[in-house]
């Protein structure tokens, strides 16, 4: 990445009124602002700082206060952020969120238009295209869950967990909550690199797991055979893979936020499961199922990838036949994991860089310490969710009875 010379340097910089660089002489805590000629304004002095945002060019000063202006700015090199990138979010002003008239009319093409099933393939490739050396980076070492640890050891003790015992504590929780037993079969939906496969396995559990991914399928196959477990991999789609057995239990982690039909989605949990089976799911959430910011939908997860409406999931389920044994909020355990991803992510950062490039690392760097701030603020929820299917396959209302429920209920 280069950036301007600072041998052609200007009369120094004032700044603008308007626009990133203005805006953030406003903050609380205490940083710096670089600005192009090299000119550092102190923000909150004498206190010593914490953070430093350098802007490149002259332009980036005014960088529009959106998110997606701002995200955009970092990510393309125009600034640059050093220090505590986290206290800068936690002091920044609420940014415009709006996403761009384009970008909704994708995403209404993505979610009525397109096959669900290739644009699943699409962005999921997307995002886990660059290969797992770069996820393995800073993920958990002991089970490579790319999902929210269990921390909850910390209230009593006052000492965090580390990401690897969290990632063990939310296995044992799993164990429990379907209560398994050496010789049942599982389905693991998603699957990432294995942890379900090498927990439940070791434990005589056949572990099935089913990805779109053929890089993580042969991951976890050669773990399966190195280990000795019992299971197997399977390359295929939730939507449209059957199975020839129905199974005792299914995991879904942090999978339902690409998953956002939960009236089908519910039809095929039912069907794959045996009468009495279980299923435990997880995922990121938000009170408005579909407000996913437009940088993570550029940026991180494209398609129709919508947080978790953990009341929408539970309706559907219920009218599917299944009943909910239990709801558990795990936010905190969410932005603790997301932040302790962000810190190993900036101690890899010269392996990043030179693997995947400048443009990665900032891309992955922005979206941790910002999940690692939304979950801290609540603006994102985190729950898991375990059901039971009964012998009923519920009411099923079709989409006419649901309107003529709606219009009945108005006043």
């Amino acid at each position: 990445m280069t950036y301007p010379s600072q041998a052609q340097r200007q009369p120094l910089f004032k700044l603008p009124r308007v626009g990133l660089a203005a805006i953030l002489t406003t903050l609380n805590s205490p940083g710096e602002i670089e600005l192009p000629d090299g000119t550092v304004v102190p923000v909150n002095p004498p206190k010593p700082p914490i953070w430093r945002v350098t802007f490149h060019t002259t332009a980036s000063l005014r960088t529009p206060i959106t998110e997606m202006a701002v995200g955009e700015a970092y990510v393309k090199g125009a600034i640059s952020v050093s220090g505590k990138l986290l206290s800068l979010l936690a002091s920044r002003p609420d940014l415009e969120s709006k996403a761009p008239l384009r970008q909704r009319l994708r995403f209404l093409y993505d979610y009525y238009l397109r096959s669900n099933t290739r644009m699943n393939a699409q962005s999921v490739s997307d995002h886990y295209g660059r290969g797992e050396d770069l996820f393995l980076t800073f993920i958990d070492t002991r089970y490579r869950f790319y999902t929210q640890g269990i921390f909850d050891q910390q209230e009593a003790t006052g000492q965090r967990l580390s990401i690897e015992d969290a990632s063990e504590r939310k296995l044992e929780r799993i164990f429990a909550a379907l209560r398994l037993e050496a010789g049942m079969r599982v389905l693991d939906v998603g699957g990432g690199w294995g942890g379900v496969t090498q927990y439940c396995g070791a434990k005589g559990v056949h572990v099935t797991t089913l990805t779109l991914l053929e890089s993580q399928a042969r991951y976890v196959e050669q773990l399966r055979e190195r280990m000795q477990l019992p299971g197997q991999v399977v390359v295929g789609d939730y939507w449209q893979w059957e199975s020839e057995r129905e199974f005792d239990a299914v995991v879904i982690l942090g999978v339902i936020e690409h998953l956002p039909d939960y009236r089908r989605f519910a039809k095929r949990a039912w069907n794959l499961l045996r009468v009495g089976g279980r299923m435990y799911l997880d995922g990121a959430a938000a009170v408005e199922k579909f407000a996913v910011s437009p940088f993570t939908r550029r940026y991180i997860w494209g398609g129709t990838h919508t947080y978790m409406a953990v009341q929408d999931v539970i309706g559907e389920l219920l009218m599917y036949g299944f009943e909910i044994d239990e709801v558990v909020k795990e936010t905190k355990d969410y932005g603790w994991t997301m932040e302790e991803w962000a810190r190993r992510l900036d101690l890899a950062k010269e392996k990043i860089v030179a693997g995947w490039g400048e443009e990665t690392y900032r891309i992955f760097r922005l979206f941790l310490w910002g999940g690692a701030h939304a979950f801290a603020i609540n603006a994102l929820q985190a729950y898991h969710v375990v059901a039971v299917k009964t012998s009923s396959r519920g009411p099923r209302p079709s989409t006419g009875k649901r309107l003529i429920h709606f219009l009945g209920k108005l006043r």
